[in-house]
């Protein structure tokens, strides 16, 4: 049983806390209550639950900052695939602390009141924590459940555009979309419902949407197949005539960060599983800009195939894609 899991700042919080104290200003050391290899260290998290469940399989933690969680599908995917382990404990933690609050707030891009996804009044994120855990087996291993769900595939990519910023036209967001699509063996047309990365913040809201310009476009719908990238990246603009349907479950948590990738994976889950698309909460006007369908309403529909994405700093992007068949 593997364990994978993703954090961007772990415990750093104790650490924070720990040189606010009056002992470290008076003597310039930590104060013994300090253990930064079972606070500070991000493996601490997967030790954690290691330790928990007595486990001695292969155990990692991925800090890619808001993709960690989604990208731990992707690795634990691989060593299942490899035969290093039979299962895997994958998802992510992430709680609030003085870095990151502070680190967005001088990026501006904190929202002042409320998050709003894809709103044409949005000015920033809301900051989140949070936790998911799920259980990744092999299909022909897992117990029978009633309503079956699989990691049908998974796409990376790192662009490497900005420490901080996406890339304006989103090709980094495109290609893991696109990887995803290939690994899954499905085309656009097949996707039901997109659980957009979704921060509210001006640019990443509308690098996404581009992306997905790209992706559900009426001639990428008809082959996946065929590379579509080449650089220098130039989307084509022209949208499939039914817009995918999406939204942004970060209004309901606020964006849990390291945490993201997992809590929005569970929600896809949960999608497929009852027939149910959620509304992109505090979103009253959409972008006019946008060529995407963003559900203003919760939707009961069918859904059998889901993609969520999820874009971290420095270009760490990853797109997964769920469904309720394995082919």
């Amino acid at each position: 049983m593997g364990i994978f899991l993703g954090t961007s700042t772990s415990g750093i919080l104790s650490t924070e806390l720990a040189y606010q104290t009056d002992v470290f200003r008076a003597t310039g050391k930590l104060p013994d209550t300090t253990h930064l290899i079972e606070q500070h260290n991000s493996f601490s998290l997967a030790e954690f639950v290691r330790q928990l469940y007595q486990l001695k399989g292969p155990t990692q933690v991925i800090s890619t900052a808001c993709s960690s969680s989604a990208k731990v599908f992707a690795s634990a995917a691989r060593y299942i695939e490899l035969g290093l382990c039979d299962a895997a404990i994958v998802g992510g933690v992430d709680s609030l602390c003085l870095t990151t609050l502070y680190g967005f707030n001088s990026l501006e891009l904190l929202a002042q009141d409320i998050c709003r996804p894809a709103d044409e009044n949005r000015s920033g994120l809301s900051i989140g924590e949070g936790a998911a855990f799920i259980l990744l087996e092999k299909a022909e291993n897992a117990l029978t459940p009633q309503s079956p769900v699989y990691l049908r595939g998974y796409g990376e990519s790192s662009d490497a555009y900005h420490m901080s910023s996406p890339h304006p036209q989103g090709r980094g967001a495109f290609q893991a979309m696109q990887q995803a699509m290939k690994s899954a063996s499905v085309t656009a047309s097949g996707i039901d419902y997109v659980n957009l990365h979704g921060t509210a913040t001006l640019v990443n809201d509308q690098m996404e949407d581009k992306a997905l310009t790209q992706i559900f476009s009426s001639s990428l719908a008809k082959s996946e197949s065929k590379p579509r990238f080449k650089a220098p990246f130039k989307p084509r603009l022209k949208p499939r005539v039914k817009p995918v349907s999406c939204s942004s479950t970060k209004g309901w948590t606020g964006h849990t960060l390291g945490a993201a990738g997992g809590v929005e994976a569970i929600y896809s889950a949960l999608c497929i599983q009852h027939n149910f698309m959620p509304q992109s909460l505090n979103t009253l006007s959409p972008d006019p800009a946008f060529t995407q369908s963003v559900l203003l309403e919760p939707q009961q529909s069918e859904v059998h195939i889901v993609a969520s994405n999820s874009f971290g700093f420095g270009g760490n992007n990853c797109c997964l894609i769920f469904a309720d068949q394995s082919c």
